[in-house]
């Protein structure tokens, strides 16, 4: 561990940050101290209703009422209600900023790029919730995007929540039976599609899949079409479909009406990965989300109006639900669509200096695929103006923290941040008025009562354990779709620890009040009765030079588990007997000899899921020889192919 921290912020930085002058806001309104991030902390968790009373005004949430209590049924989990009288729109919290600054700049690869002003945002969701409205979408309705990332594709996000309806989305890289498989199980009234997007400097269509999908949503009224690869695509053998433009034609801009609905209200259906089974279609609430994301945005990251904040995302994962919010903190949003390696690895850093990017977000898995490749921006590109960069997707390493100082800008915000699709947010992440040291996440959110369960169920506050939330957050979900009776949900995060949410992921705190994730809970491994997070194998292995990328898996072998690591090499490697014995000698002495791999196989490919997330378990599933549940959550299951009777795993 270093002795000094990576990054600090200077007195006059702290003090004249958000959450700076929010503590100041909480000294005065509540009249306690809080003299530093642990005691505000505490008084958030402790004070629960004072502390998201504090947040809705602080951050200036829009709504015909708020109402009192905040909280109802406090000590519920599931069954807390915040602010039960309270009536909002999420859009009209988005669509606050005004005139002709930025609010969306795109680019389309290297080849489209295009910049939408707030009053150009405004009155293009103007227009198309009129059209939404005259086809019948009205509250509760379910509104459906199969699309990259495009500025229409927030326009019809926020078109869709003017309206009180419920928006979806996935991106256009899911095959045909893994859109079904999310959107057959919530019934869209319209979908919106593109004809097709730009990867690799190539054109994928999209209409073929487009025509599969459609032929199995019986319920849908309306097909709109994105032109974005061509100007006017083919619309054959499509029924109810009709262009983006065509279908707005008859509206002209207007004064948005927007529909104001209860608080716990549907906003977002997302999905779980599906790798285990149908995808889970989680219902998150209008106001919990925006609520949570502002607090987020506004103290943890400590975006600011004008700022211009970018995530690498895709429609398809929740960061990109949550990029879009920025629009609340009167941010310009940043939207790239494509492959960030097309065509050097640069076109991302390309963005964030052309755009003047304050906020740069990426994954993890990306940072170290450019630091291998040797991308080094802080030589060549004026990242000046960017003040925070976040890492999430999976554990950031300590190498990750040493490539971001070292390459990419030395007086950066590191905010490794860590969260999940089930609360569409954070329970841990950045702090911009406390120091960051090298791998670790810097501290547990606002309002998040967070601790680490060990394996007896009791709070631990130096061991590893379970990552949990032991009392309610506006965030949590309201339920999953079509399950009535609640069971579903009760059992995908409360079947453990009664009252307590169980998140799934393997963690411990530092001594620094950070903490650090050694991977999914459920992925971990387990020989000789001694748990280990595979993220601390991958750590060590993938800061070899020859070693692009590794799986780790536990195989059930003579009554106990053995660590099985397959490994993706270089080109021009080989896996031989030298390489095998400097993997294993990395792991003995950068994490433990508890932590070395039985065996060590290369691969040329490891199966992952649409999202880009490594799936440990499938791989399990399939050298175990147990049928992988859905295939159609990965997008390229014919890896798994590479496992099925690998000699070197028989008994």
């Amino acid at each position: 561990m270093t002795e000094t921290p990576m990054w600090q912020p200077n007195e006059l930085q702290a003090a004249n940050s958000n959450m700076g002058r929010f503590m100041a806001e909480v000294t005065q309104r509540w009249a306690v101290e809080v003299p530093d991030y642990a005691a505000l902390h505490r008084w958030s968790v402790d004070h629960r209703e004072d502390f998201w009373t504090t947040i809705w005004d602080f951050c200036g949430v829009r709504a015909a009422a708020r109402g009192k209590p905040a909280l109802r049924n406090g000590d519920a989990m599931p069954g807390a209600e915040w602010f039960p009288e309270a009536r909002l729109n999420f859009a009209e919290n988005l669509l606050r900023g005004e005139g002709r600054e930025a609010a969306i700049v795109f680019w389309g690869e290297e080849r489209i790029k295009r910049t939408l002003s707030h009053d150009d945002l405004r009155a293009e969701v103007s227009r198309l919730q009129q059209a939404l409205r005259a086809s019948g979408v009205g509250v509760g309705d379910r509104v459906a995007g199969f699309l990259p990332n495009l500025p229409e594709t927030v326009i019809a996000m926020l078109a869709t929540a003017s309206l009180g309806a419920v928006w979806s989305s996935c991106s256009p890289d899911f095959g045909i039976q893994g859109v079904l498989d999310r959107f057959g199980q919530i019934e869209p009234k319209v979908l919106f599609v593109a004809d097709g997007y730009f990867y690799g400097g190539k054109e994928f269509d999209c209409l073929d899949k487009v025509r599969g999908i459609t032929a199995q949503l019986p319920g849908l009224k309306h097909l709109v079409v994105v032109p974005y690869m061509r100007p006017k695509p083919p619309l054959d053998d499509l029924p109810v479909a009709v262009l983006w433009d065509d279908f707005q034609t008859p509206h002209a801009a207007d004064e948005i009406e927007y529909t104001r609905v209860p608080f716990n209200s549907p906003l977002y259906i997302m999905y779980s990965s599906g790798t285990t089974g149908a995808p889970k279609c989680i219902v998150h609430g209008v106001g919990g989300t925006i609520l949570q994301h502002l607090k987020e945005h506004q103290l943890h990251a400590d975006v600011r109006p004008g700022d211009r904040v970018f995530f690498f995302t895709t429609c398809g994962w929740m960061m990109w639900n949550w990029l879009v919010s920025g629009l609340a903190s009167r941010a310009t949003i940043l939207l790239f669509d494509g492959l960030p390696a097309h065509p050097d690895g640069n076109i991302l850093f390309d963005f964030a200096q052309a755009e003047g990017a304050t906020h740069f977000g990426t994954s993890a898995k990306w940072l170290d695929s450019i630091a291998k490749a040797g991308i080094a921006p802080i030589e060549s590109h004026d990242l000046s103006k960017l003040r925070v960069l976040l890492s999430t997707g999976s554990p950031l390493s300590p190498q990750g923290f040493d490539y971001v100082y070292d390459k990419i800008k030395g007086d950066v915000h590191l905010a490794s941040i860590c969260g999940g699709t089930d609360i569409v947010s954070c329970f841990m992440g950045g702090v911009p008025i406390l120091p960051v040291w090298r791998g670790e996440i810097q501290a547990p959110g606002l309002g998040m009562r967070v601790e680490v369960f060990d394996e007896t169920g009791q709070a631990t506050a130096t061991g590893q354990g379970e990552l949990v939330c032991s009392a309610p957050f506006p965030s949590m979900p309201i339920g999953f779709w079509n399950d009535d009776d609640g069971s579903r949900y009760h059992a995908a995060y409360f079947d453990v620890y009664p009252n307590v949410w169980r998140h799934g992921d393997w963690v411990s705190f530092t001594e620094h009040g950070g903490m650090v994730v050694y991977g999914r809970s459920d992925a971990t491994l387990n020989p000789g009765g001694v748990r280990i997070g595979t993220a601390e194998i991958y750590r060590q292995v993938e800061q070899l030079e020859e070693v692009l990328e590794g799986l780790v898996i536990g195989q059930q072998w003579e009554s106990d588990t053995r660590i099985v690591l397959f490994v993706i090499l270089r080109e021009g490697f080989i896996l031989d007997d030298d390489l095998i014995k400097r993997i294993r000698d990395k792991i003995r002495t950068g994490a433990s000899p508890r932590h070395l791999p039985a065996l060590v196989l290369q691969v040329s490919d490891i199966p992952r899921t649409v999202n880009g997330k490594i799936t440990e378990l499938a791989v399990t599933d399939v050298i175990h020889g147990r049928a992988v549940k859905n295939r159609e959550a990965l997008a390229n299951p014919e890896a798994l192919e590479l496992y099925k009777d690998m000699p070197e795993l028989a008994d």
